[in-house]
């Protein structure tokens, strides 16, 4: 199909477009240690995560969420109370604590270091990324977590949203490369009403990029390698996408995806 006529058939199509923004939560005393957690050890954020979740509440403040989204683990739970109390557009909201949003199960690994699990990974032959431990989730049922949350996502978001916010696009998207990212922390939703914030885990994380990436044909941002996108962030590490949903009969359906900034983390290094 030409160009041309694509932005033919993109004219006078209604869409909303809305923010996601994932956070990793904060330091426990497990991580600090090289330990894993997954499911089975639900650990509170430790002093440093304390303070890492204070500093990324601080850091995003003045930031407008819609909606918040978060695993319903104890360190992601203590995350995100601590980055909503900081944000004023926060305060009516009630946050949806999702158990698809859960860390990787890795099973009987769980407990110990992580590098336990890659001689284990050794010993078997595979990759450290590609391994999962006896009883431990693969990564194709971790992206089918994933795959369900985003359903879900959007479904919720477009259910509340469409109506107020939906408006008819009278051009293509906007490139990636046209939306400059100042380093501020509302690069990419400033002006932008909805916006989602999800908390959750690095190894979902980490799946979830390269699902969005893969499979959703999210673009990487200008000076950022693959290598670097599906590398665990940091703990309160954030990313940040911009959405697109077109209503199809009684369903929303992703029309369009593309990353803002990957791992950001400048609020624990001032």
């Amino acid at each position: 199909m030409r160009y041309s006529s694509i932005v033919k058939l993109q004219q006078n199509m209604k869409a909303l477009t809305f923010g996601l923004t994932l956070v990793r939560h904060g330091e426990t005393q497990y991580n600090k240690e090289g330990l894993l957690q997954g499911q089975l050890i639900d650990a509170p954020l430790s002093e440093s995560g304390l303070q890492q979740a204070e500093a990324a509440g601080c850091y995003l403040k003045h930031v407008l969420f819609s909606n918040v989204f978060v695993s319903d683990m104890l360190r992601a739970r203590q995350t995100a109370e601590t980055i909503m109390k900081h944000n004023t557009s926060c305060l009516g909201l009630q946050a949806v604590w999702d158990p698809l949003l859960k860390e990787k199960s890795f099973g009987t690994a769980e407990g110990r270091r992580v590098q336990d699990l890659r001689e284990m990974a050794k010993a078997a032959g595979q990759n450290f990324l590609d391994f999962t431990p006896p009883e431990g989730e693969t990564q194709e049922q971790v992206k089918e977590r994933v795959k369900e949350f985003v359903e879900k996502m959007l479904q919720k978001i477009g259910a509340e949203h469409w109506q107020d916010r939906g408006v008819e696009e009278t051009s293509p998207p906007v490139p990636a490369e046209t939306s400059p990212v100042e380093g501020t922390a509302d690069d990419g939703v400033r002006g932008v009403p909805v916006h989602a914030l999800v908390v959750t885990h690095g190894a979902l994380m980490r799946v979830a990029l390269r699902f969005f990436v893969d499979e959703l044909h999210c673009s990487v941002p200008p000076g950022s390698s693959k290598e670097h996108v599906f590398s665990l962030s940091p703990n309160t590490g954030l990313c940040r996408f911009i959405i697109t949903v077109r209503k199809e009969e009684h369903t929303f359906k992703l029309s369009g995806i593309r990353c803002v900034f990957v791992h950001r983390e400048d609020h624990v290094q001032q």
